[in-house]
């Protein structure tokens, strides 16, 4: 899971690329989401975006996704879980203070913003996590927040 995780981050363009495409399919499947119901496709989608970024970024289903601002990179798998930055302890190396054989989420976070087109998301400053989202859809949430015209609220 980590040599994929790190594969995501170095291929952070990419991966922004495709996400960008995807959320614009989202976008115009949007009317038929409203339709069936954001409720009863929460279950089914969350599984399925477990899965996927499960794989490809190790996602631990924080319901407010901020890899498209962090280089593909979870700031849910730092062990502090610190959402804005990295902490004090990151080693010379860049590696881990609490998990030493592992880079800092936040120094590959750093390095794969570097790859995207938006790489200057990194800066802006994140609210913490609301614990109640854990488990659920980030793109529902972020479909349904864009539909309501609060984009500002969905990254």
């Amino acid at each position: 899971m980590y040599a994929v995780r790190r594969w995501s981050v170095r291929h952070a363009r990419g991966m922004e690329t495709l996400y960008n495409g995807f959320e614009r399919v989202l976008l115009l499947l949007e009317p038929m989401i409203r339709r069936i119901g954001y409720e009863r496709l929460e279950k089914p989608v969350a599984w399925i975006e477990r899965q996927t970024k499960g794989f490809l970024f190790d996602c631990q289903m924080c319901g407010q996704c901020a890899l498209s601002k962090t280089g593909m990179s979870c700031p849910m798998n730092c062990p502090k879980q610190l959402r804005n930055g990295p902490c004090g302890g990151v080693r010379a190396n860049g590696h881990c203070e609490v998990i030493p054989e592992m880079k800092c989420v936040w120094v590959e976070a750093w390095e794969g913003s570097r790859r995207m087109r938006n790489g200057a998301e990194i800066h802006k400053v994140d609210v913490p996590v609301d614990r109640t989202l854990e488990g659920r859809s980030s793109w529902l949430r972020v479909i349904w927040l864009k539909s309501e015209g609060k984009e500002e609220d969905a990254a």
